[in-house]
């Protein structure tokens, strides 16, 4: 979530506000267009995907005399680099309108259509996902310097100080898939990461929410009168496709010995418990990784492993609200109705960038 003064939270969380956006484009570290206006626009997060934001907008062609449309590298909307700077805005009262960074994005494609640019920008993993790696990479030292050197310096990278960081074997090898290495290499850690509004890459414990202050927003569900918005549909499936209740985690120790941890699914009320109606016989997932040399640091993985499959069997709610500007993928939300309540987090989202338009979220139960 977002951090914006106490005046702005209030106006935004019971939707007294009206919605700004600005924007501009860089290229190099060189300012290409200060004031852009966007005519129309979104943001969609999908944490199913590899690079998880795509934004789309629309521009005039026209702007103070100067023709943005792509017709080279260097023009403003072109897609050599370009990066499209978004920053949304509330009112708060006298003082106008409070600024926040929405993000930083790679435009990816950008087309003439009458007298506007349609632009698509890409979040900034995209740099790290098109960039092969040329050579077969034996890496060395400790896993965050593994991380620096896969990504930078296509994005800063800042390591949560509650990581353990651990020397990486010196068998290691990456052969031609950058953004999968640095999949790999949180997986084993275990850890996950996310590029923050400022551009950076923050890589912090795979158990830890970013947005853990739930009860700043509180959808309702069914007639329950609570806060501000309300859930619309709520979906449901079955299948026992990729459904496990065990995780094998491998490594290879530093003599050569194979070390593994396993992690059941030990929870009774879990659908997919082991022992129980799924199946009384352990239907296990197998995670392989040269990043893993100990039984501690198996058992680790296996553990969050686990808790990641576990969470593509939970339920999910999807809600149509007014736009919650400073929302971001994987932030906290309680989904009230009934009188109880559930803990979700944000698994896709649509976010508008201008007036008029509903927020689209698609919420996944957490236990």
């Amino acid at each position: 979530m977002i951090d914006v003064s106490a005046e702005a939270m209030n106006n935004i969380r019971y939707g007294s506000y009206q919605l700004h956006a600005r924007a501009w484009i860089s290229r190099g570290g060189q300012v290409l267009t200060s004031s852009l206006p966007l005519l129309d626009g979104q943001e969609t997060y999908d944490e199913t995907l590899q690079v998880p934001e795509l934004v789309q907008v629309t521009v005039p062609r026209l702007l103070d005399g100067v023709d943005l449309e792509p017709h080279d590298a260097t023009s403003p909307t072109a897609a050599f680099g370009q990066r499209l700077h978004v920053q949304l805005g509330v009112n708060v009262g006298a003082l106008g309108v409070e600024w926040f960074d929405r993000g930083e994005f790679l435009i990816t494609d950008s087309q003439t259509v009458d007298d506007t640019v349609e632009i698509s920008a890409a979040g900034l993993l995209e740099l790290v996902n098109e960039a092969r790696l040329v050579t077969a990479y034996q890496p060395t030292g400790v896993l965050s310097n593994v991380v620096r050197k896969l990504v930078e310096p296509a994005l800063t990278v800042y390591v949560d100080p509650a990581l353990t960081d651990r020397t990486v074997p010196s068998t290691l090898q990456f052969d031609d898939d950058r953004l999968g290495a640095l999949y790999s290499v949180l997986d084993a850690w275990p850890a996950q990461c996310r590029v923050m509004p400022g551009g950076f890459l923050y890589v912090y414990p795979a158990d830890q929410a970013i947005g853990d202050d739930w009860n700043l927003f509180t959808f309702n569900r069914d007639d329950f009168p609570y806060d501000r918005a309300t859930v619309v549909r709520t979906t449901s499936s079955s299948s026992r496709d990729a459904v496990y209740n065990a995780v094998v985690a491998r490594g290879t120790a530093a003599d050569g010995g194979q070390v593994q941890g396993v992690q059941y699914d030990d929870d009774p009320a879990s659908s997919s418990a082991y022992g129980g109606p799924f199946n009384p016989l352990p239907v296990p997932y197998y995670f392989e990784s040269p990043l893993l040399t100990t039984i501690p640091q198996c058992n680790a993985a296996a553990i969050t492993t686990m808790n990641r499959l576990k969470a593509a069997t939970y339920r999910r709610h999807g809600a149509e609200v007014v736009p919650v500007p400073i929302l971001q993928g994987r932030d906290g939300i309680y989904l009230y109705g009934e009188q109880h309540y559930v803990a979700t987090v944000i698994e896709k989202m649509t976010l508008p960038y201008t007036p008029g338009g509903s927020m689209d979220l698609t919420l996944r139960e957490t236990t």
